[in-house]
């Protein structure tokens, strides 16, 4: 067993504790939890809001989906982190934007075709925090996928020191969690249509951070 296995291993293990003791809050404005179309559509929230998605994930996603995969990096800190996701069933692909950038395109779009659902961190794997980079958006664009913004917020948690605060609830404490409305991106944008459409997005996301 490597090392990143063992780590992901007990990492499962305390989370699974950890989120038994949570309460849900959610509220949808969306129209995916009841969509029969088999889409996949990009679920898109803050690389520090991962853990509140993740409980989210277990409890709410509708059975009729074909599952999540999960966009992370390359590194040894994304190779724990897709470890994580198969102990919550779900898939990961590798890649970011210095590394595997192209091959990982590649095969989200071989995702999406599946009807598979994608979950992006736009501000990740190293930020900066709260800047959506470009990558969401050419997915929607290049493949007709809807975005669906997820904010979620925290009655009780810790913010660790990282370049994120990433968040960790604490026992018996409660999460929010908000569905946006589904966004289309055009297949044909200037370049100023295409940035108005990220920072929008990143607007989004931001009103709902804390």
């Amino acid at each position: 067993m490597t090392r990143e296995s063992l780590l992901a291993g007990i990492a499962v293990a305390i989370l699974r504790l950890l989120f038994c003791t949570i309460r849900l809050k959610v509220d949808d404005d969306s129209i995916i939890k009841n969509d029969m179309s088999g889409k996949s559509i990009i679920l898109c929230f803050w690389h520090n809001r991962i853990l509140g998605i993740t409980v989210s994930f277990l409890r709410r996603y509708p059975k009729q989906r074909k599952g999540v995969t999960v966009l992370t990096s390359p590194s040894k800190d994304g190779e724990i982190l897709a470890q994580i996701m198969a102990g919550f069933r779900m898939g990961a692909i590798r890649g970011s934007s210095s590394r595997r950038g192209s091959q990982a395109m590649r095969e989200l779009v071989r995702a999406v075709e599946q009807g598979i659902d994608i979950a992006v961190t736009p501000d990740g794997p190293r930020g900066p925090c709260y800047k959506l980079g470009p990558g969401v958006v050419f997915l929607a664009q290049t493949t007709g996928t809807r975005i669906l913004p997820l904010h979620a917020k925290f009655s009780r948690c810790v913010r660790l020191k990282s370049w994120d605060r990433f968040i960790i609830p604490l026992p018996f404490s409660t999460i929010s969690i908000k569905v946006g409305e589904p966004i289309s991106v055009p297949s044909e944008l200037t370049a100023e249509e295409f940035e108005k459409v990220r920072l929008d997005l990143e607007n989004t996301l931001k009103n709902e951070a804390d």
